[in-house]
């Protein structure tokens, strides 16, 4: 399994990277913010953390 680490803090809930997500990892809360909702899908492939504005997202073991 992946480790995925979240900066809440950093994120602006702009949805890139749950949009961008092919394995449906991702997934926004009720204020639109990244949650990780299936981290045993992730592939590492890193499109998340590559295409986040706000570098809120790594992806690593």
């Amino acid at each position: 399994m992946a480790k995925i680490v979240i900066n809440r803090k950093w994120c602006k809930a702009c949805g890139i990277c749950y949009n961008l997500c092919p394995k449906d990892v991702l997934d926004k809360d009720d204020t639109g913010k990244v949650v990780v909702k299936n981290p045993d899908a992730c592939i590492m492939c890193r499109i998340c953390e590559e295409h986040c504005p706000d570098y809120c997202i790594k992806i690593g073991g």
